[in-house]
């Protein structure tokens, strides 16, 4: 009995050590601390680890903090979607507190080699930015970012004092309040007073779309460069207003790995960042693993991750004279968890979140001179490279759309590029740019580094595999034409005055009609100017053919695409109430919308024609939930809901078939595998062939085919037969090359086909992810896109996928009856920065039912 008793005894033991509540000194230094200063315990009634703090939890902390401490000021930067505050600490001494703007514009000082040599490196602070929880179900680094602002509130040691009188902290707490929030409130509801570690506990398995993305199912740590959601804005716009020398980003990862930091593999690195910037991380690695050799952690580097997506928090700075770094922890995914390495819980991932921000100040710290020196450098190195550089400048610009000219000139504005007016028209290598169309960014700039990982297409690689995406050429997302300059087209000469205003130019209305108005379907935001009228219940028609005809200004031509809007046949408004809306749209949207006094053309169609189709205002029911891509779905409700303003319904899949799908004309199946019952599909059936339309992507395909909801036929993959054996060691190598992680590639659209309407050239760039190739449709009509013989335009393919993928099918129209089933192989909405196509799904909702019978396969 006594020997049982002796086993039993360890044993407990060890089961209670991992849920009892930790002591401050488990996380932080054993200082002294000034006793004015609430500790997070004190504050929660609890210590850190114990329940996953709530992101209002941790603002108010942090508010707490700022209001006690005058090392510490605070600074709400954006809402997030769901109006949450994203806040910033500016943390340092109370003496550079006081002349913080003075240290803010001599550092940034640094990134103009014009008055670089004003500065006085010996006496000026280092900028540190550390940022914790990008994804919200990654919830250790912002628990962590509650004890590290405690810690330097606080701390009276002399190591700390020195720490803030040499260095500048911005603390970030939580770069994703929505996805915080939501994790938390999972993990916290479903946990257990005795915890199990099982990891099929309800705790650890949250429900679609988890807690990774924000509100709208993004991942934010891919919208750094992209920019376009409000928390990244904001925090980009706090990068470019200190230009930090280190930026670290605290992440998660699975729960059976350890701790990584970088440098990542240095063969995957970004072209265009400097090869200095990976010895200098690697310098900085040595203090982690240092500081996590102390505690007994399991870590690695150089494995797995890479520093080539600009996109992402710890690459970003890289292309900018920074220093980024990415963390990555084991995740409990709640309190406590089971992992190859032994039982994983949440203060234990909270440690090693905190030793590594601390172990970063101290790199700041004693590196301060080196990493001063090294972003001084980089700039000025810049600025010879550009002088090097064959390429002097890129020129880019949209003749029919100045919504996406706009879009994307905001974009790389936003990161401190300086973009010019043209002086006159140019002509480059056949394509023409005009002066009030066209823009210019030259080379020699600061950003060199940046601008070309911005505009550069890459098709040759060191390394096959890629932890995102190979390629993001910006200018061909937004499908500008765009050319580079050498010096024999380019001078300063070229330059005219600076772009400053961005806003979106207001459209035309050019006439007040008697009997109709005439829209053009150019423009970005077309959709969500018919959207608005057919809300109000304005008829309003598409034509299927182009016409001229003597508006009230002036004879014009029409396209296809454009919208008619009658005065006299129309079933529910006045003339006058018609003319009253029609007045709004030019000023909101930025379209041009034309009066004309007749119905009779010049040539082609007559108002009249049966090629114009009524149009019906979308209802729009949007598949989700389990097997549904939350991304790609994502990306859907923000299209529609933030930039057309049309009101959807996310219904989970498996309500299909209690639900009445006569209150929808449209049903939207993002890409996933999806498991609908019999029953459903029946339902399904009925509804297509009754007139609606189907939209799917990528491997919802595979659904719609069993279901003989569309005639397609998938190409399948044929690679290169191998010869002889390969070693086991490249199983995975050879696997991963075969992926195509994101490439772009070009291909030709109809332009007379409805979902080509409102586009006006025939080659369109766009983004390819995955291998699930589509064969062109047997009906000659039903293929609207394809890709070309030779599509690659930037990124990484294998040469088995690239010669599968020449004139696949990247759109085929089918149907069922008065129904229309249109099939994406692609994502035309891909992160939302893929403006480019963008009106290709905009068509398919409100021009996909007008397709002829005929044109479908």
């Amino acid at each position: 009995m006594k020997r049982l008793l002796l086993f039993i005894f360890p044993l407990f033991y060890t089961l209670t050590s991992f849920t009892q509540e930790k002591t401050l000194d488990y996380y932080l230094p054993d200082l002294e601390y000034d006793a004015t200063i609430p500790t997070p315990e004190s504050f929660f009634g609890f210590q850190i680890g114990k329940w996953h703090i709530s992101h209002d939890m941790q603002v108010m902390y942090m508010r707490e903090l700022a209001r006690r401490s005058p090392r510490i000021t605070l600074q709400e930067y954006a809402r997030s979607y769901e109006d949450r505050p994203l806040i910033l600490l500016t943390i340092t001494s109370e003496k550079n507190q006081q002349n913080i703007e003075e240290i803010r514009t001599n550092h940034l000082a640094l990134s103009q080699p014009d008055k670089n040599q004003t500065v006085n490196l010996s006496r000026q602070p280092l900028i540190l930015y550390q940022g914790f929880s990008i994804h919200g179900n990654e919830p250790s680094g912002g628990n962590a970012a509650t004890l590290i602002a405690y810690y330097l509130a606080a701390a009276q040691d002399s190591e700390v004092i020195n720490l803030l009188e040499n260095v500048v902290i911005l603390l970030d707490p939580c770069y994703n309040p929505d996805g915080f929030q939501r994790f938390s409130s999972w993990v916290n509801t479903h946990k257990n007073k005795n915890g199990t570690g099982d990891g099929l506990d309800r705790e650890y398995n949250v429900n679609w779309p988890r807690g990774r993305t924000n509100h709208y199912w993004f991942d934010l740590n891919r919208d750094w460069l992209l920019v376009q959601h409000p928390e990244s804005r904001g925090r980009v716009a706090n990068f470019q207003k200190w230009r930090p020398n280190v930026l670290t980003d605290h992440h998660e990862m699975g729960t059976n790995s350890t701790f990584f930091f970088m440098p990542g593999e240095p063969q995957r690195t970004n072209p265009f960042t400097p090869m200095n910037n990976q010895v200098m991380t690697e310098k900085i690695g040595e203090y982690h693993a240092r500081a996590l050799n102390k505690i007994g952690s399991l870590y690695y580097s150089k494995e797995g991750y890479d520093d080539f997506y600009y996109g992402k928090g710890s690459t970003y700075p890289d292309a900018q004279g920074s220093i980024g770094i990415l963390f990555e922890q084991a995740s409990s995914r709640g309190h406590q968890q089971k992992s190859d390495n032994g039982m994983l819980t949440f203060p234990f991932t909270i440690r090693n979140q905190v030793v590594t921000a601390l172990s970063t100040q101290t790199a700041a710290l004693e590196m301060k001179k080196e990493l001063l020196q090294y972003q001084e450098q980089f700039f000025e190195n810049a600025l010879k490279t550009a002088d090097l550089d064959p390429t002097k400048a890129f020129i880019f610009g949209e003749s029919n759309d100045h919504a996406r000219l706009m879009a994307f000139t905001q974009l790389i504005r936003q990161h401190d590029i300086s973009v010019y007016q043209l002086t006159e028209n140019m002509e480059i290598n056949g394509c023409s740019f005009k002066k009030n169309k066209a823009f210019i960014v030259p080379l020699k700039q600061p950003q060199y580094h940046l601008i070309k990982g911005i505009f550069e297409k890459l098709t040759s690689f060191k390394d096959s595999l890629f932890y995102d995406v190979s390629a993001w050429t910006l200018p061909l997302a937004y499908n500008l034409q765009y050319e580079s300059l050498t010096s024999k087209q380019f001078s300063n000469k070229s330059l005219g005055p600076p772009v400053t205003d961005l806003s979106l130019r207001q459209g035309r209305l050019l006439g007040i009609a008697q009997y109709a108005y005439l829209m053009e379907w150019d423009e970005y935001y077309a959709p969500q100017a018919l959207n608005a009228l057919l809300q109000r219940g304005v008829l309003a028609k598409v034509a299927h053919a182009s016409f001229q005809i003597e508006t009230v200004m002036g004879p014009k031509e029409f396209k296809q695409g454009t919208i008619l809007v009658p005065l006299g046949n129309n079933q529910t408004k006045r003339p006058d109430e018609v003319r009253e809306l029609i007045e709004t749209l030019p000023g909101r949207y930025g379209v041009n919308v034309y009066g004309v006094n007749t119905g009779l053309t010049a040539t082609g169609i007559d108002l009249g024609s049966r090629n114009f189709s009524t149009l019906q205002q979308p209802k729009i029911l949007l598949l989700v939930g389990s097997g549904v891509s939350s991304y790609d779905a994502g990306e859907i409700w923000h299209l529609l809901d933030q930039r057309y303003d049309i009101p959807i319904v996310k219904m989970e899949s498996s309500r299909l078939g209690s639900a009445n799908l006569s209150e929808y004309n449209t049903i939207i199946m993002a890409d996933g595998s999806y498991k609908i019952s019999n029953g459903a599909t029946t339902k399904v059936k009925a509804w297509l062939a009754n007139g609606g339309t189907l939209i799917a992507f990528k491997r919802a395909m595979h659904w719609i085919k069993s279901a003989e909801l569309a005639n397609i036929e998938f190409r399948p993959t044929s690679p290169s037969p191998s010869a002889g054996s390969r070693a086991y060691a490249s199983l995975s190598r050879d696997r991963g090359a075969q992926v195509i992680g994101g490439a772009i590639f070009e291909t030709k659209l109809d332009l007379s086909h409805p979902l080509g309407y409102g586009y006006s050239r025939s080659r369109l760039p766009i983004f390819r992810r995955g291998t699930l190739f589509l064969e062109p449709a047997k009906n000659r009509y039903a293929t609207p896109l394809s890709y070309t013989s030779n599509p690659l335009l930037s990124g990484y393919i294998s040469k088995d996928n690239l010669q599968t993928i020449k004139k696949s099918a990247s759109i085929v129209v089918s149907g069922r009856g008065r129904g229309r089933t249109i099939c994406f192989a692609d994502n035309p909405n891909f992160r939302a920065f893929w403006w480019g196509t963008n009106k290709l799904f905009a068509n398919a909702i409100f021009f996909g039912h007008t397709i002829d019978s005929r044109a479908i396969e």
